[in-house]
């Protein structure tokens, strides 16, 4: 019998419950780009941020390899996935035309309940673009997205989206830090709910794309820039 098997049920439920609380908070951390790609995860100043022993610590960081987010190297430890700028070119080009149609179905299908949603959302997020809270001004684009999405009434194209999303996310957060971007992206945003209340809202489906487009842009700027850093770095320290 295993130790994990002689503990009451109790015990290992909270274990559990533990390591998926880590694990969301780790995933959160790497999506919000706290945690940025290559970056060493130190178990034991983990160990102690948390309150935590290594086991749940590591229980979660094995939930984060499987979803790709996390690398694992025997006697290196792990470390935050890079980005991979190929998938990311493919997964955007993928993207733009989901926007695309979901924008022709949501400008057929969007009820006026689910507009009000919207706008009220897009409010929170001016509200957090005007007081400079980054974080919560990505989560709540990330949100109005996702109910224009919901609300073309199509649950495979939503769930096509989302789960592609979930790969360009932490990358989308790295581009969203360019103050520069971000008032583009908020510019566009207006733009969108502009088209939103548009009778018969043709515009929508060609907004929702370009906007898809430039966020594509900068992100992929962003991470070449990025990428390209510690090659640049080692060909200095070789010239040496």
């Amino acid at each position: 019998m295993s130790v994990t098997q002689a503990l009451p049920k109790t015990a290992r439920l909270r274990t559990l419950g533990m390591s998926a609380e880590i694990a969301a908070r780790l995933r959160t951390m790497i999506q919000e780009g706290e945690l940025p790609p290559g970056v060493r995860i130190d178990e034991k100043a983990f160990c102690e941020a948390f309150d935590v022993s290594k086991t749940p610590l590591r229980e979660a960081l094995k939930v984060l390899v499987a979803e790709g987010l996390v690398l694992h190297r025997q006697y290196i430890g792990y470390r935050v996935a890079p980005l991979d700028l190929d998938e990311l070119r493919a997964t955007f080009e993928t993207l733009h035309g989901l926007e695309a149609h979901a924008g022709e179905l949501a400008a057929q299908r969007l009820s006026d309940a689910a507009v009000t949603k919207i706008e009220r959302r897009h409010q929170a997020m001016i509200d957090a673009h005007d007081a400079g809270r980054r974080t919560d001004y990505f989560r709540i684009n990330q949100e109005i997205h996702q109910l224009i999405i919901d609300g073309a009434g199509n649950a495979v194209l939503a769930g096509i989206y989302a789960m592609l999303m979930s790969k360009v996310h932490r990358a989308r957060g790295a581009a969203n830090a360019d103050m520069l971007r971000w008032q583009e992206s908020h510019t566009e945003h207006e733009e969108i709910i502009a088209a939103l209340r548009e009778p018969g809202r043709p515009r929508l489906a060609d907004v929702l794309r370009r906007h898809s487009e430039n966020t594509a842009k900068e992100v992929l700027r962003v991470v070449e820039q990025t990428l390209a850093e510690p090659a640049a770095r080692a060909a200095g320290g070789a010239r040496r």
